[in-house]
Protein backbone atom coordinates (compact mmCIF):
# COMPACT_ATOMS: atom_id res chain seq x y z
CA UNK A 1 0.00 0.00 0.00
CA UNK A 2 1.01 3.26 -0.39
CA UNK A 3 2.35 5.58 2.35
CA UNK A 4 2.04 8.89 0.29
CA UNK A 5 -0.05 11.97 1.71
CA UNK A 6 -1.05 12.00 -2.24
CA UNK A 7 -4.91 12.29 -3.02
CA UNK A 8 -5.75 9.24 -3.74
CA UNK A 9 -8.23 7.52 -6.87
CA UNK A 10 -9.22 3.97 -5.74
CA UNK A 11 -10.66 2.15 -8.77
CA UNK A 12 -12.86 -0.92 -7.92
CA UNK A 13 -12.31 -3.22 -10.45
CA UNK A 14 -9.17 -4.69 -13.11
CA UNK A 15 -11.96 -5.53 -15.59
CA UNK A 16 -12.51 -3.59 -19.09
CA UNK A 17 -13.45 -0.65 -17.60
CA UNK A 18 -10.90 -0.36 -14.68
CA UNK A 19 -7.97 -1.00 -16.53
CA UNK A 20 -8.85 1.63 -19.08
CA UNK A 21 -10.23 4.30 -17.18
CA UNK A 22 -6.93 3.53 -14.93
CA UNK A 23 -4.73 4.00 -17.86
CA UNK A 24 -6.17 7.10 -18.90
CA UNK A 25 -6.35 8.84 -15.53
CA UNK A 26 -2.49 7.76 -15.36
CA UNK A 27 -2.00 9.47 -18.83
CA UNK A 28 -4.17 12.85 -18.02
CA UNK A 29 -2.60 12.84 -14.80
CA UNK A 30 0.66 15.24 -13.38
CA UNK A 31 3.68 13.58 -12.04
CA UNK A 32 2.74 12.91 -8.32
CA UNK A 33 -0.66 14.06 -8.59
CA UNK A 34 -2.35 11.24 -6.96
CA UNK A 35 -2.08 7.86 -6.37
CA UNK A 36 -4.11 5.24 -8.57
CA UNK A 37 -4.95 2.46 -6.62
CA UNK A 38 -6.65 -0.66 -8.63
CA UNK A 39 -8.34 -3.60 -6.40
CA UNK A 40 -9.35 -6.37 -8.49
CA UNK A 41 -9.69 -10.60 -7.07
CA UNK A 42 -7.58 -11.45 -10.35
CA UNK A 43 -4.13 -9.96 -11.59
CA UNK A 44 -5.39 -9.68 -14.91
CA UNK A 45 -7.93 -8.29 -16.88
CA UNK A 46 -10.03 -10.59 -19.19
CA UNK A 47 -11.39 -9.89 -22.71
CA UNK A 48 -14.96 -11.79 -22.48
CA UNK A 49 -15.80 -11.73 -26.05
CA UNK A 50 -12.88 -14.39 -26.73
CA UNK A 51 -13.73 -16.18 -24.26
CA UNK A 52 -15.70 -18.76 -26.92
CA UNK A 53 -12.81 -18.75 -29.18
CA UNK A 54 -10.30 -19.49 -26.12
CA UNK A 55 -12.84 -22.62 -25.43
CA UNK A 56 -12.83 -23.97 -29.01
CA UNK A 57 -8.87 -23.60 -28.86
CA UNK A 58 -8.88 -20.59 -31.51
CA UNK A 59 -6.79 -18.54 -29.22
CA UNK A 60 -4.35 -19.36 -26.66
CA UNK A 61 -6.00 -18.69 -23.20
CA UNK A 62 -2.91 -16.79 -22.26
CA UNK A 63 -3.38 -14.30 -25.09
CA UNK A 64 -7.10 -13.45 -23.98
CA UNK A 65 -5.77 -11.77 -20.41
CA UNK A 66 -3.81 -8.88 -19.87
CA UNK A 67 -1.31 -8.30 -16.76
CA UNK A 68 -2.63 -5.65 -15.23
CA UNK A 69 0.59 -4.50 -13.50
CA UNK A 70 2.37 -4.88 -16.86
CA UNK A 71 -0.27 -2.20 -18.29
CA UNK A 72 -1.42 0.13 -15.69
CA UNK A 73 2.49 0.93 -14.46
CA UNK A 74 2.34 3.49 -12.27
CA UNK A 75 -0.72 2.19 -10.11
CA UNK A 76 -0.79 0.21 -7.23
CA UNK A 77 -2.48 -2.91 -7.58
CA UNK A 78 -4.05 -4.92 -4.89
CA UNK A 79 -4.80 -8.47 -5.47
CA UNK A 80 -8.39 -8.60 -3.28
CA UNK A 81 -11.53 -7.93 -2.81
CA UNK A 82 -13.46 -4.41 -1.86
CA UNK A 83 -16.37 -5.73 0.75
CA UNK A 84 -17.69 -2.91 1.96
CA UNK A 85 -17.20 1.24 1.85
CA UNK A 86 -18.08 3.75 3.90
CA UNK A 87 -18.74 7.02 1.93
CA UNK A 88 -19.23 9.61 5.01
CA UNK A 89 -15.00 8.36 6.15
CA UNK A 90 -14.07 7.73 3.04
CA UNK A 91 -12.42 4.21 3.30
CA UNK A 92 -12.60 1.00 1.72
CA UNK A 93 -12.42 -2.56 3.69
CA UNK A 94 -10.08 -4.77 1.62
CA UNK A 95 -9.86 -8.47 1.99
CA UNK A 96 -6.52 -9.41 0.01
CA UNK A 97 -5.75 -13.13 -0.94
CA UNK A 98 -4.15 -13.70 2.03
CA UNK A 99 -4.02 -12.70 5.81
CA UNK A 100 -6.73 -10.17 7.54
CA UNK A 101 -8.56 -7.35 5.82
CA UNK A 102 -7.88 -3.80 6.32
CA UNK A 103 -9.41 -0.18 5.66
CA UNK A 104 -7.97 1.96 2.66
CA UNK A 105 -8.72 5.51 2.69
CA UNK A 106 -9.56 7.29 -0.57
CA UNK A 107 -10.93 10.93 -2.13
CA UNK A 108 -11.84 9.55 -5.10
CA UNK A 109 -14.06 6.57 -6.02
CA UNK A 110 -14.23 4.85 -9.56
CA UNK A 111 -16.79 1.60 -9.51
CA UNK A 112 -15.55 -0.84 -12.33
CA UNK A 113 -17.02 -4.32 -10.57
CA UNK A 114 -18.47 -5.04 -14.08
CA UNK A 115 -21.09 -8.25 -14.13
CA UNK A 116 -21.77 -12.03 -13.04
CA UNK A 117 -23.70 -14.45 -14.04
CA UNK A 118 -27.45 -13.94 -13.56
CA UNK A 119 -28.89 -17.60 -12.07
CA UNK A 120 -31.42 -18.39 -10.91
CA UNK A 121 -32.80 -21.18 -7.79
CA UNK A 122 -32.67 -24.32 -10.70
CA UNK A 123 -32.00 -27.24 -8.27
CA UNK A 124 -28.77 -28.90 -9.20
CA UNK A 125 -27.59 -25.39 -11.47
CA UNK A 126 -24.98 -25.15 -8.76
CA UNK A 127 -23.27 -28.39 -8.91
CA UNK A 128 -23.42 -29.06 -12.67
CA UNK A 129 -23.41 -25.64 -14.69
CA UNK A 130 -20.20 -24.11 -16.56
CA UNK A 131 -20.69 -20.36 -16.68
CA UNK A 132 -18.58 -18.40 -19.46
CA UNK A 133 -17.72 -15.36 -17.48
CA UNK A 134 -13.97 -16.20 -16.68
CA UNK A 135 -11.04 -17.73 -18.33
CA UNK A 136 -10.97 -20.09 -16.34
CA UNK A 137 -14.36 -21.34 -17.28
CA UNK A 138 -13.51 -20.88 -20.56
CA UNK A 139 -10.31 -23.66 -20.23
CA UNK A 140 -12.65 -25.96 -18.11
CA UNK A 141 -15.13 -26.29 -20.83
CA UNK A 142 -12.91 -27.04 -23.57
CA UNK A 143 -10.75 -30.10 -21.13
CA UNK A 144 -14.31 -30.92 -20.37
CA UNK A 145 -15.98 -31.07 -23.71
CA UNK A 146 -12.64 -33.43 -25.05
CA UNK A 147 -12.58 -35.22 -21.69
CA UNK A 148 -16.03 -36.06 -22.63
CA UNK A 149 -14.96 -37.40 -25.94
CA UNK A 150 -12.30 -39.56 -24.33
CA UNK A 151 -14.84 -41.24 -22.07
CA UNK A 152 -17.66 -42.08 -24.61
CA UNK A 153 -14.87 -43.53 -26.49
CA UNK A 154 -13.73 -45.74 -23.98
CA UNK A 155 -16.93 -47.02 -23.10
CA UNK A 156 -18.98 -49.47 -23.67
CA UNK A 157 -21.63 -48.05 -21.82
CA UNK A 158 -24.37 -46.91 -24.13
CA UNK A 159 -25.99 -44.97 -21.26
CA UNK A 160 -23.00 -43.13 -20.24
CA UNK A 161 -21.48 -42.43 -23.87
CA UNK A 162 -25.02 -40.98 -24.40
CA UNK A 163 -24.98 -38.68 -21.40
CA UNK A 164 -21.10 -38.03 -22.58
CA UNK A 165 -22.02 -36.95 -25.87
CA UNK A 166 -24.72 -34.82 -24.64
CA UNK A 167 -24.40 -30.89 -24.57
CA UNK A 168 -26.90 -28.25 -23.22
CA UNK A 169 -26.38 -24.98 -23.29
CA UNK A 170 -29.04 -22.35 -21.85
CA UNK A 171 -29.22 -18.96 -23.08
CA UNK A 172 -28.98 -17.32 -26.92
CA UNK A 173 -27.46 -13.73 -26.53
CA UNK A 174 -24.25 -13.79 -28.06
CA UNK A 175 -22.54 -15.37 -25.67
CA UNK A 176 -24.74 -18.80 -25.47
CA UNK A 177 -24.76 -18.41 -29.69
CA UNK A 178 -21.33 -17.59 -29.87
CA UNK A 179 -20.23 -20.47 -27.45
CA UNK A 180 -22.08 -23.10 -28.49
CA UNK A 181 -20.86 -22.70 -31.96
CA UNK A 182 -17.16 -22.33 -31.35
CA UNK A 183 -17.58 -25.69 -29.33
CA UNK A 184 -19.66 -27.90 -31.32
CA UNK A 185 -16.48 -26.88 -34.54
CA UNK A 186 -14.13 -28.24 -31.85
CA UNK A 187 -15.79 -31.41 -31.19
CA UNK A 188 -16.87 -31.97 -34.69
CA UNK A 189 -12.66 -31.44 -35.63
CA UNK A 190 -11.84 -33.46 -32.57
CA UNK A 191 -14.41 -36.52 -34.07
CA UNK A 192 -12.34 -37.29 -36.68
CA UNK A 193 -9.19 -38.59 -34.21
CA UNK A 194 -11.87 -41.18 -32.69
CA UNK A 195 -12.46 -44.36 -33.60
CA UNK A 196 -15.46 -44.77 -31.95
CA UNK A 197 -17.19 -40.72 -31.38
CA UNK A 198 -18.54 -39.18 -35.10
CA UNK A 199 -20.43 -35.76 -34.94
CA UNK A 200 -23.89 -37.97 -35.16
CA UNK A 201 -23.32 -39.60 -32.20
CA UNK A 202 -23.70 -36.48 -30.08
CA UNK A 203 -26.58 -33.79 -29.28
CA UNK A 204 -26.19 -30.45 -28.95
CA UNK A 205 -29.34 -28.01 -27.59
CA UNK A 206 -29.15 -24.20 -26.88
CA UNK A 207 -32.64 -23.28 -24.68
CA UNK A 208 -33.93 -19.70 -23.94
CA UNK A 209 -36.49 -18.24 -22.53
CA UNK A 210 -36.99 -15.67 -25.36
CA UNK A 211 -38.32 -16.23 -29.05
CA UNK A 212 -35.28 -15.74 -30.44
CA UNK A 213 -32.02 -15.89 -30.51
CA UNK A 214 -28.71 -12.89 -30.72
CA UNK A 215 -31.40 -9.91 -30.60
CA UNK A 216 -28.03 -7.80 -30.55
CA UNK A 217 -28.15 -8.16 -34.31
CA UNK A 218 -31.96 -8.07 -35.08
CA UNK A 219 -34.69 -10.12 -35.49
CA UNK A 220 -33.36 -11.16 -39.74
CA UNK A 221 -29.52 -11.87 -38.75
CA UNK A 222 -30.91 -13.58 -35.52
CA UNK A 223 -33.34 -16.20 -37.49
CA UNK A 224 -30.27 -16.60 -39.97
CA UNK A 225 -28.05 -17.64 -37.21
CA UNK A 226 -31.04 -19.67 -35.23
CA UNK A 227 -31.16 -21.51 -39.22
CA UNK A 228 -27.23 -21.45 -39.18
CA UNK A 229 -27.02 -23.35 -36.11
CA UNK A 230 -30.20 -25.76 -36.76
CA UNK A 231 -28.36 -26.48 -40.34
CA UNK A 232 -25.68 -28.04 -38.43
CA UNK A 233 -27.37 -30.29 -36.29
CA UNK A 234 -28.04 -28.20 -32.93
CA UNK A 235 -31.52 -28.22 -31.16
CA UNK A 236 -32.83 -24.53 -30.48
CA UNK A 237 -36.03 -24.59 -28.17
CA UNK A 238 -37.23 -21.27 -27.76
CA UNK A 239 -39.39 -19.73 -25.01
CA UNK A 240 -38.57 -22.40 -22.87
CA UNK A 241 -36.35 -22.60 -19.68
CA UNK A 242 -34.47 -25.24 -17.43
CA UNK A 243 -36.48 -26.56 -14.39
CA UNK A 244 -33.85 -28.68 -12.91
CA UNK A 245 -30.37 -30.54 -13.74
CA UNK A 246 -29.69 -33.00 -10.97
CA UNK A 247 -27.03 -34.97 -11.55
CA UNK A 248 -27.11 -33.77 -15.48
CA UNK A 249 -30.68 -35.18 -15.99
CA UNK A 250 -31.64 -31.92 -17.74
CA UNK A 251 -35.72 -31.08 -17.62
CA UNK A 252 -36.74 -28.48 -19.46
CA UNK A 253 -40.29 -26.72 -18.89
CA UNK A 254 -41.17 -27.57 -22.36
CA UNK A 255 -41.27 -31.43 -21.37
CA UNK A 256 -38.01 -32.27 -22.90
CA UNK A 257 -35.81 -34.30 -20.68
CA UNK A 258 -32.07 -35.51 -21.60
CA UNK A 259 -29.38 -36.84 -19.43
CA UNK A 260 -25.87 -34.54 -19.74
CA UNK A 261 -22.41 -33.92 -18.86
CA UNK A 262 -22.01 -30.70 -19.64
CA UNK A 263 -24.76 -28.22 -19.13
CA UNK A 264 -23.23 -24.94 -20.05
CA UNK A 265 -25.00 -21.80 -18.65
CA UNK A 266 -24.71 -18.11 -20.19
CA UNK A 267 -28.49 -16.90 -19.86
CA UNK A 268 -27.16 -13.59 -18.61
CA UNK A 269 -25.42 -11.25 -16.39
CA UNK A 270 -26.58 -9.11 -13.47
CA UNK A 271 -24.48 -6.44 -11.73
CA UNK A 272 -21.96 -7.48 -9.30
CA UNK A 273 -24.04 -8.19 -5.92
CA UNK A 274 -21.35 -6.84 -3.51
CA UNK A 275 -22.34 -3.22 -4.71
CA UNK A 276 -24.85 -3.51 -2.24
CA UNK A 277 -22.73 -3.05 0.54
CA UNK A 278 -20.76 0.44 -0.76
CA UNK A 279 -23.41 2.94 0.19
CA UNK A 280 -24.13 4.12 -3.60
CA UNK A 281 -27.82 4.93 -4.92
CA UNK A 282 -28.34 1.52 -7.28
CA UNK A 283 -31.28 1.63 -9.99
CA UNK A 284 -34.11 -0.91 -9.81
CA UNK A 285 -31.99 -3.74 -11.11
CA UNK A 286 -28.60 -3.24 -8.95
CA UNK A 287 -26.82 -1.09 -10.85
CA UNK A 288 -25.13 2.08 -9.88
CA UNK A 289 -27.16 5.32 -10.82
CA UNK A 290 -25.14 7.36 -13.07
CA UNK A 291 -25.67 11.08 -14.91
CA UNK A 292 -24.44 11.38 -18.03
CA UNK A 293 -21.15 12.51 -17.11
CA UNK A 294 -20.95 8.97 -15.57
CA UNK A 295 -20.91 10.82 -11.92
CA UNK A 296 -22.24 8.41 -9.64
CA UNK A 297 -25.72 10.48 -8.56
CA UNK A 298 -25.23 12.25 -5.49
CA UNK A 299 -21.81 11.52 -5.08
CA UNK A 300 -19.40 14.39 -6.58
CA UNK A 301 -16.11 12.43 -5.82
CA UNK A 302 -17.84 8.95 -7.39
CA UNK A 303 -17.84 7.84 -10.57
CA UNK A 304 -18.94 4.36 -12.22
CA UNK A 305 -19.18 3.33 -15.86
CA UNK A 306 -19.83 -0.50 -17.69
CA UNK A 307 -21.99 -3.86 -16.93
CA UNK A 308 -22.05 -2.16 -13.10
CA UNK A 309 -23.62 1.34 -14.06
CA UNK A 310 -27.06 2.37 -14.96
CA UNK A 311 -25.58 5.38 -17.58
CA UNK A 312 -28.69 7.54 -19.51
CA UNK A 313 -27.83 7.44 -23.62
CA UNK A 314 -27.83 10.92 -24.54
CA UNK A 315 -28.03 9.69 -28.35
CA UNK A 316 -31.68 7.70 -27.58
CA UNK A 317 -32.48 10.43 -25.47
CA UNK A 318 -32.23 13.42 -27.92
CA UNK A 319 -33.96 10.80 -30.22
CA UNK A 320 -37.31 10.71 -27.92
CA UNK A 321 -36.99 7.99 -25.81
CA UNK A 322 -36.77 9.37 -22.43
CA UNK A 323 -35.71 5.75 -20.71
CA UNK A 324 -32.92 4.78 -23.11
CA UNK A 325 -29.77 3.57 -20.97
CA UNK A 326 -27.03 2.27 -22.29
CA UNK A 327 -26.46 -1.51 -23.07
CA UNK A 328 -23.96 -3.64 -20.99
CA UNK A 329 -21.81 -4.07 -23.67
CA UNK A 330 -17.53 -3.75 -25.30
CA UNK A 331 -18.88 -1.35 -27.35
CA UNK A 332 -19.93 1.20 -24.91
CA UNK A 333 -17.72 0.07 -21.71
CA UNK A 334 -14.49 1.23 -23.75
CA UNK A 335 -15.97 4.79 -24.54
CA UNK A 336 -17.18 5.13 -20.74
CA UNK A 337 -13.56 4.40 -19.80
CA UNK A 338 -12.06 7.04 -21.84
CA UNK A 339 -15.24 9.48 -20.78
CA UNK A 340 -14.56 8.34 -17.04
CA UNK A 341 -10.77 8.72 -16.78
CA UNK A 342 -10.75 12.43 -18.21
CA UNK A 343 -13.88 13.75 -15.81
CA UNK A 344 -12.05 11.91 -12.84
CA UNK A 345 -9.18 14.48 -13.55
CA UNK A 346 -11.27 16.89 -14.57
CA UNK A 347 -13.16 16.65 -11.62
CA UNK A 348 -9.92 16.60 -8.88
CA UNK A 349 -8.92 20.11 -10.37
CA UNK A 350 -12.44 21.16 -10.37
CA UNK A 351 -13.05 21.65 -14.56
CA UNK A 352 -15.79 20.66 -16.01
CA UNK A 353 -16.70 17.54 -16.62
CA UNK A 354 -17.95 15.85 -20.49
CA UNK A 355 -21.23 14.25 -20.99
CA UNK A 356 -20.95 10.82 -22.66
CA UNK A 357 -22.76 10.27 -25.53
CA UNK A 358 -21.93 7.30 -28.08
CA UNK A 359 -24.24 6.27 -31.12
CA UNK A 360 -24.34 2.67 -31.69
CA UNK A 361 -21.94 1.48 -34.25
CA UNK A 362 -23.49 -2.11 -34.28
CA UNK A 363 -23.07 -5.45 -33.57
CA UNK A 364 -20.81 -8.54 -34.67
CA UNK A 365 -20.79 -12.22 -33.60
CA UNK A 366 -18.89 -15.32 -34.70
CA UNK A 367 -20.55 -19.04 -34.95
CA UNK A 368 -17.26 -21.09 -35.35
CA UNK A 369 -14.86 -21.33 -38.15
CA UNK A 370 -15.93 -18.79 -40.96
CA UNK A 371 -19.02 -18.59 -39.85
CA UNK A 372 -20.95 -15.30 -38.01
CA UNK A 373 -23.25 -12.30 -38.26
CA UNK A 374 -22.29 -8.50 -38.65
CA UNK A 375 -24.86 -5.53 -38.24
CA UNK A 376 -22.78 -2.22 -38.93
CA UNK A 377 -24.39 1.21 -38.08
CA UNK A 378 -23.00 3.92 -40.05
CA UNK A 379 -25.51 7.02 -39.54
CA UNK A 380 -28.88 5.94 -40.62
CA UNK A 381 -27.82 3.05 -42.57
CA UNK A 382 -27.54 -0.69 -41.03
CA UNK A 383 -25.81 -3.26 -43.27
CA UNK A 384 -26.04 -6.55 -42.45
CA UNK A 385 -23.42 -9.59 -43.09
CA UNK A 386 -23.50 -12.95 -42.74
CA UNK A 387 -21.35 -16.20 -43.21
CA UNK A 388 -17.66 -15.54 -44.31
CA UNK A 389 -17.48 -11.99 -44.48
CA UNK A 390 -19.34 -11.50 -41.08
CA UNK A 391 -16.56 -13.70 -39.21
CA UNK A 392 -14.31 -11.19 -40.58
CA UNK A 393 -15.57 -8.37 -39.53
CA UNK A 394 -15.73 -10.13 -36.11
CA UNK A 395 -12.32 -10.91 -35.91
CA UNK A 396 -11.27 -7.20 -36.81
CA UNK A 397 -13.43 -5.65 -34.76
CA UNK A 398 -12.40 -7.49 -31.28
CA UNK A 399 -8.95 -8.11 -32.25
CA UNK A 400 -7.88 -4.35 -33.02
CA UNK A 401 -9.81 -3.69 -29.53
CA UNK A 402 -8.33 -5.67 -27.59
CA UNK A 403 -5.89 -4.30 -24.84
CA UNK A 404 -2.38 -3.26 -25.79
CA UNK A 405 -0.17 -4.53 -28.75
CA UNK A 406 1.62 -7.05 -26.97
CA UNK A 407 -2.16 -8.64 -26.60
CA UNK A 408 -3.10 -7.78 -30.19
CA UNK A 409 -0.14 -9.76 -32.19
CA UNK A 410 -0.71 -12.55 -30.07
CA UNK A 411 -4.34 -12.70 -30.81
CA UNK A 412 -3.71 -12.62 -34.98
CA UNK A 413 -0.50 -14.49 -34.52
CA UNK A 414 -2.68 -17.43 -33.15
CA UNK A 415 -5.52 -16.91 -36.23
CA UNK A 416 -2.60 -16.88 -38.66
CA UNK A 417 -0.99 -20.37 -37.26
CA UNK A 418 -4.36 -21.97 -37.44
CA UNK A 419 -4.64 -21.18 -40.83
CA UNK A 420 -1.83 -23.35 -41.36
CA UNK A 421 -2.18 -25.90 -38.52
CA UNK A 422 -4.80 -27.97 -37.51
CA UNK A 423 -6.40 -27.19 -34.26
CA UNK A 424 -4.98 -28.52 -30.99
CA UNK A 425 -7.55 -31.12 -29.77
CA UNK A 426 -5.86 -32.10 -26.34
CA UNK A 427 -7.66 -32.28 -23.22
CA UNK A 428 -5.46 -31.03 -20.10
CA UNK A 429 -8.38 -31.55 -17.69
CA UNK A 430 -5.17 -32.76 -15.29
CA UNK A 431 -4.58 -28.64 -14.31
CA UNK A 432 -7.14 -28.58 -12.33
CA UNK A 433 -5.86 -31.33 -9.98
CA UNK A 434 -1.83 -30.98 -10.44
CA UNK A 435 -1.07 -32.47 -7.17
CA UNK A 436 -2.69 -35.76 -7.62
CA UNK A 437 0.64 -38.03 -9.07
CA UNK A 438 2.27 -36.58 -6.18
CA UNK A 439 -0.23 -37.43 -4.01
CA UNK A 440 -0.57 -40.60 -5.44
CA UNK A 441 3.34 -41.04 -5.17
CA UNK A 442 3.39 -40.34 -1.83
CA UNK A 443 1.23 -42.59 0.06
CA UNK A 444 2.29 -45.12 2.14
CA UNK A 445 3.07 -48.36 0.37
CA UNK A 446 0.86 -51.12 0.85
CA UNK A 447 1.42 -53.94 3.35
CA UNK A 448 3.71 -56.90 1.63
CA UNK A 449 1.07 -59.87 1.55
CA UNK A 450 1.54 -62.56 3.92
CA UNK A 451 2.85 -66.01 2.43
CA UNK A 452 0.84 -69.03 1.73
CA UNK A 453 2.71 -70.88 4.62
CA UNK A 454 2.31 -68.25 7.39
CA UNK A 455 -1.54 -67.90 6.15
CA UNK A 456 -1.77 -71.93 6.12
CA UNK A 457 -0.37 -72.43 9.80
CA UNK A 458 -2.83 -69.08 11.03
CA UNK A 459 -5.85 -71.24 9.77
Amino acid sequence: MSTTERPRILVVGGGYVGLYAARRILKKMRYAEATVTVVDPRSYMTYQPFLPEAAAGSISPRHVVVPLRRVVRGAEVLTGRVTTIDQDRKVATISPLVGEAYELPFDYLVIAMGAVSRTFPIPGLAEQGIGMKGIEEAIGLRNHVLEQLDKADSTTDEEVRRKALTFVFVGGGFAGAETIGEVEDLARDASKYYQNVKREDMRFVLVDAADKILPEVGPKLGQYGKEHLEGRGIEIYLETSMDSCVDGHVVLKNGLEVDSNTIVWTAGVKPNPALSRFGLPLGPRGHVDCNEKLQINGLDYAWAAGDNAQVPDMVGRKAGNPNAWCPPNAQHALRQAKVLGDNVVAGMRGFPQKEYSHANKGAVAGLGLHKGVAMIVMGKVKIKLKGRLAWYMHRGYHGMAMPTWNRKIRVFADWTLAMFLKREVVSLGAIETPREEFYEAAKPAPAPAAPAQEKAKAS
